[in-house]
């Protein structure tokens, strides 16, 4: 069974190691070391990581990650590219699960910020599994989208979600669509069909998690 959510760690934190601890990435306010703070915090700060995505705790989730910034950089990325077992989101259980859209996002979050880049040609299988994670995430991030709105990943699926309206068709492979719809829109290449005005709203939207 492929193993993406490893090859994905393993490329970001070549990448990290490569550009040190203050190159750019696609995350407002972020260098790469707070990127790789982030991640050891998700990983293995479980008292600070639920700040992650709950309002009341993030004021001391971010606390914890720049204590965690302020580390020896590449101990931090030493401890990115290995997690530990107990960790409930990167055990060998549910490693695939968890990991596999959080670290190409993250990877292609470094990527993307640099100068020249271009979509890298993934394998069918990992465009099949990043198309399986951001199925339910469109259903969640456009279910109050004012138009109906037609999601496709041609060979992989389509669903459709919105609250009603003029429809407006959003085109691309799995992996520059689950970068739209975690918020990456001005670095995702799709392609938006229909009304102006709504394709604009959606290019601007405060999308993900």
């Amino acid at each position: 069974m492929p193993r993406y959510a490893r090859a994905e760690r393993e490329a970001l934190a070549d990448l990290l190691l490569a550009l040190g601890p203050n190159a750019p990435t696609i995350n407002e306010g972020w260098a790469t070391r707070d990127l790789a703070a982030h991640l050891v915090l998700r990983e293995r700060r479980p008292d600070a990581a639920g700040g992650i995505m709950l309002a009341p705790l993030r004021g001391y989730a971010e606390r914890v990650r720049r204590r965690l910034a302020a580390r020896p950089y590449a101990d931090l990325v030493a401890q990115v590219r290995r997690p530990p077992v107990w960790s409930p989101v990167s055990n060998p259980v549910t490693d695939e699960l968890a990991n596999t859209l959080e670290f190409f996002i993250h990877h292609e979050d470094v990527r993307r910020a640099g100068s020249g880049w271009l979509p890298r040609e993934l394998p069918p299988g990992l465009q099949a599994a990043l198309w399986k994670r951001a199925a339910p995430l469109a259903r969640l991030a456009l279910r109050r989208f004012p138009a109906d709105l037609y999601v496709q990943a041609p060979g992989y699926g389509k669903l459709s979600v919105g609250r009603g309206g003029e429809p407006l068709r959003v085109v691309g492979a799995p992996a520059e669509l689950a970068l739209f719809l975690s918020g990456r829109q001005r670095v995702a290449r799709v392609q938006l069909d229909g009304p102006a005005g709504s394709a604009r709203l959606l290019r601007n939207a405060s999308l993900g998690m």
